[in-house]
């Protein structure tokens, strides 16, 4: 073994980053463990395709599985995989015009939504005053949380909104800095008289800053959630 093969293995990583699907499907489980069925749909992606990526990622040490009857469910190997792939993409933004050019294209202009901080809304929920709204699909909520915040998914909103106090203070999450579903929320919600701001970064990013966290996390994410636990990570 010289020097050339084992600059191979740190390679590796890289070749298995080097795909945007492959980065979309890391950003799908830094909230959670999820099916290769799941992964698809939430993905758009057809389910022999993403086994196969996934099986890329998992052969770099990125991902490990478990097998629920004929179900198999992949997540992050650590927390410290989700916070390379952050790096990676803040290196990019730093030395690649080309990124801030798509993620205006794709966002919207998202700091004139006035994102809120970390420290800033961990110290208004200590205060009581704003209501935390995670967008994301009930699966990932169930998985990891903001502590107190309530699960609106982007495609109930509008039929939702009621449940929202009048006149209150809005901050909406979703899966990280580059996810549409927050802004697109916070502009719904702009639209029908609530004053709503966008975290800046989501649940990944709060959840490796150490705030609090909670869960309702299914027995098994193949079945229903009928048996579910709660607990609390502070």
């Amino acid at each position: 073994m010289g020097k050339m093969a084992l600059y191979e293995q740190f390679s590796r990583v890289g070749k298995a980053l080097a795909n945007p699907v492959r980065l979309i499907l890391l950003d799908l489980l830094a909230q959670g463990e999820r099916s290769v069925e799941d992964l698809a749909e939430a993905a758009g992606m057809k389910v022999g395709n993403t086994s196969a990526q996934l099986k890329v990622l998992a052969s770099a040490g990125l991902l490990t599985t478990r097998r629920s009857s004929v179900r198999v469910f992949y997540r992050l190997t650590d927390e410290r995989v989700g916070a390379f792939v952050d790096q990676v993409q803040e290196f990019a933004a730093l030395r690649l015009a080309e990124v801030e050019l798509a993620a205006h294209a794709y966002l919207g202009d998202v700091a004139a939504l006035e994102p809120v901080s970390q420290d800033e809304l961990a110290r208004r929920i200590e205060e009581g005053d704003v209501v935390v709204v995670d967008v994301r699909p009930p699966a990932e909520y169930a998985a990891g949380h903001i502590l107190g915040a309530i699960n609106l998914p982007n495609d109930q909103l509008e039929a939702r909104l009621a449940e929202l106090p009048p006149g209150a203070d809005v901050v909406a999450y979703c899966r990280g800095r580059y996810c549409l579903l927050a802004p697109k929320a916070v502009r719904a919600l702009r639209a029908h008289g609530h004053n709503a701001r966008p975290l800046a970064g989501g649940m990944p990013e709060w959840r490796r800053a150490g705030l609090p966290v909670a869960h309702t996390v299914a027995a098994d994410y193949s079945d229903d959630l009928d048996e579910t636990r709660f607990s609390e990570d502070i």
